[in-house]
């Protein structure tokens, strides 16, 4: 068979033969290349669309793959998503061209093309397409996070600075604008026409993103108000007022990013309102009261907090700070990041910069002499660890401290040692609480320098508190020193009393806050999110004490702080999704029997699909398959996964579950008649509706309220 470069050359891409070879692409692997790689070698739209269709004719060949191993398989289906939308172009790429030659424009373009899909890539953006000299990235596709906003935001950062530092034949530093906005679309092949519009976007997003880059001054970023709400403090925002935009009918609110803020935890940075009291944990602080009270005798205490993301570990850590508020100590504060996983020891490397003050227009010099303040509060002599924690901060110090002479493993264990030994003179001066705060996103060696920390803290007046979600497994459960808690959900009573505090002790309406407590589980984040989108959603009347409903309770939408995170727990999942979606169409909870045949799959897949949903906390199993009955752990997670489906396919599917159940459920359809009816009504399908209804109505009381609820609709 022929070469890689033969065979480009066959097809009249020879062009490409040398930048395949660069990237170890041969005969042997070139089946595997799908259209995002494709993409990040730099190949043209048209000429992509040619090595697509020339990998079919390859001897023995399948059709290429929309997904390696390695990445989440792109899925071809159209659905509904909340995405941030980042639209970045380049400033002044029309003047340029016209003092370049177009060869030496071409490198420019193609350098800044690279910088982009870097950059955009390593948060886990979807370079949807290169226009020439501007790009559109999708954050929330294929997979959701989150903090897709954030994560946006942080990319538009990086680019700047990147194509800032970018050198090019014109001789002048090069500049972008950017825009940002987030919201509902719908994305994938809607036209049926082909991998042209495989991932085409249909919304305002995209163009609410468009206006607001318009907005933008070279070298800088604007956020639209549906982002800004995502983003709390964690960036410096400067307000730039309302403006009218070509294509939206009210004036739009803009902000400018012009860098990320100097807070020291997420959880405080995201709550810019103020956090509302502790609920329903006072065996917890309890708990943590009574370990610091050890801890502040010389035995040194490490409490571990574990749960779901939403569930209160941060507010608990934050509780125990405001109750000891009042007393000597020295509180240190170290925050992980999911951006920083990789990054050696940054949680310590950030907290001695907020530590020593340092300024973005510090000299060397000043940080030096700031770093040497900070390290004579020990007590101890600082000269000969200088240069280590210097050299950790990453500040040239030229002849101020002697070279360190130290292989890089010496210069890490070295450090290590400086940083216990700093941490305990701070101790015997006066006791210390360290907050480390998401645990599950600390670096190798940051877990290292814990494990030698926790070992020395035994005989100081520590107490150490750690948070973590529950895939994080500490290595430190049962030491003698060390407590752990668990937090589950908030009761009913507790979730009432903490919507109470969210609306100033107003009274909600009696169904409204039924379906408040159903769809939050028992999740203060969800409980406070609701309720606040509840007041927010212009379906209530406020009077004197309490609430009104303005008209029928409507669905309670899932709010936009929380709708990345939701579907970020189904993302995970990407194979098996599907089958979640179907599920969550049948409803909250689903049999085992109804879900096979309304998938119509085989059994060992249904069965793995529902084990992988189960094991990750997804869905709660009772019982054992056929007789199995499944349920859904969060109602706002199964409402996500319903919502991300496009109205047309809910349609499909209810109807597919309405036969079903008719076919092959008759106890169900005898029992539950409303249920068969729903479902024909949700597929739109109302004539089988009435049809059901009126079957059933003479014996059945529930169904004489469904068909009265139909007709009434259909009315």
């Amino acid at each position: 068979m022929k070469g890689i470069a033969e065979w480009l050359a066959s097809i009249g891409l020879g062009e490409y033969a040398q930048r395949f070879a660069e990237n170890a692409i041969d005969l042997s692997v070139v089946r595997d290349l799908t259209e995002q790689d494709l993409k990040d070698l730099g190949v043209l739209l048209g000429h992509r669309r040619k090595i697509l269709r020339a990998l079919l004719e390859l001897e023995g060949a399948a059709p290429a793959p929309t997904g390696t191993a390695a990445e989440p398989v792109l899925r071809d289906k159209a659905e509904r998503r909340h995405l941030t939308v980042m639209i970045c172009d380049l400033v002044g790429s029309t003047a340029l061209s016209g003092r370049l030659d177009p060869e030496d424009m071409r490198a420019v373009i193609d350098a800044y093309h690279a910088a982009c899909a870097r950059i955009t890539l390593t948060y886990d953006g979807f370079l949807a397409e290169f226009r020439g000299d501007g790009i559109l990235a999708y954050f929330g596709y294929p997979l959701a996070h989150e903090d897709d906003a954030e994560r946006t935001v942080r990319a538009g950062l990086d680019i700047i600075a990147a194509v800032a530092r970018l050198e090019t034949r014109a001789a002048e530093p090069l500049a972008v604008r950017i825009g940002i906005a987030t919201g509902v679309v719908v994305i994938g092949d809607l036209s049926r026409e082909g991998a042209l519009r495989e991932h085409a976007v249909v919304g305002e997003t995209p163009n609410l993103a468009a206006r607001v880059q318009a907005l933008a001054e070279p070298g800088t970023i604007v956020v639209a108000a549906s982002t800004r709400r995502l983003l709390g403090d964690l960036f410096r925002l400067r307000e730039l007022g309302r403006h009218e935009v070509k294509g939206i009918a009210e004036p739009i609110a803009a902000w400018a990013v012009e860098g990320v803020s100097d807070s020291e935890s997420r959880f405080e940075a995201v709550h810019v309102a103020g956090v509302t009291d502790l609920i329903g944990r006072e065996h917890e602080i309890d708990f943590l009261l009574e370990r610091k009270r050890l801890a502040w005798k010389g035995e040194g205490q490490v409490v571990l907090i574990s749960g779901e993301p939403g569930i209160g570990k941060s507010r608990l850590a934050a509780a125990l700070v405001e109750r000891i508020v009042g007393e000597a100590h020295t509180r240190l504060r170290y925050q992980c990041s999911p951006y920083h996983t990789n990054s050696t020891l940054r949680p310590f490397i950030a907290q001695l910069e907020r530590a020593a003050e340092f300024k973005a227009d510090d000299t060397s010099e000043q940080r030096l002499d700031k770093l040497e303040a900070l390290l004579a509060i020990s007590g101890s002599p600082f000269e000969p660890v200088a240069p280590l924690f210097a050299a950790l901060l990453s500040i040239p110090f030229g002849e101020r401290y002697p070279p360190l002479a130290l292989s890089p493993t010496q210069q890490c264990r070295r450090t290590l040692t400086a940083l216990l030994d700093q941490f305990e003179g701070l101790a015997r001066k006066q006791p210390i609480l360290l907050s480390f705060e998401d645990a599950q996103w600390a670096d190798t060696t940051s877990l290292e320098l814990l494990d030698l920390t926790i070992e020395r803290i035994r005989q100081l007046p520590v107490l150490a508190v750690f948070t973590f979600r529950p895939e994080f497994e500490p290595a430190w459960v049962g030491l003698p020193n060390v407590g752990t808690l668990t937090l589950g959900r908030l009761d009913r009573n507790d979730v009432e009393s903490m919507v109470a505090r969210v609306t100033g002790g107003r009274v909600l309406p009696a169904e409204v806050m039924k379906q408040i407590v159903a769809k939050t589980d028992g999740n203060p984040l969800f409980v406070e999110e609701l309720t606040k989108t509840v007041l927010e959603a212009g379906i209530l009347v406020e009077e004197a004490n309490g609430y009104r409903l303005d008209g029928p309770l409507p669905p309670l939408a899932i709010p936009a702080t929380l709708q990345d995170s939701l579907m970020a727990r189904l993302d995970r999942l990407a194979p098996v999704r599907e089958i979640g979606q179907i599920a969550a169409a049948i409803g909250r909870e689903f049999s085992y029997s109804l879900l096979r045949v309304s998938v119509g799959c085989d059994e060992p897949a249904l069965k793995n699909a529902l084990a992988q949903l189960e094991q990750a906390e997804l869905v709660f199993r009772r019982g054992e398959p056929p007789e199995a009955v499944y349920s859904f752990k969060h109602a706002l997670v199964r409402d996500v996964a319903y919502e991300s489906l496009l109205k047309s396919r809910r349609q499909q599917l209810h109807s597919q579950i309405a036969r079903a159940l008719e076919e092959s459920f008759a106890d169900i359809v005898a029992s539950q008649p409303e249920i068969v009816a729903r479902h024909f009504t949700q597929a739109g399908l109302v004539e089988s509706a009435i049809n059901t209804g009126l079957r059933l109505a003479i014996s059945h009381s529930a169904a004489q309220r469904m068909l009265l609820s139909v007709i009434w609709n259909r009315g």
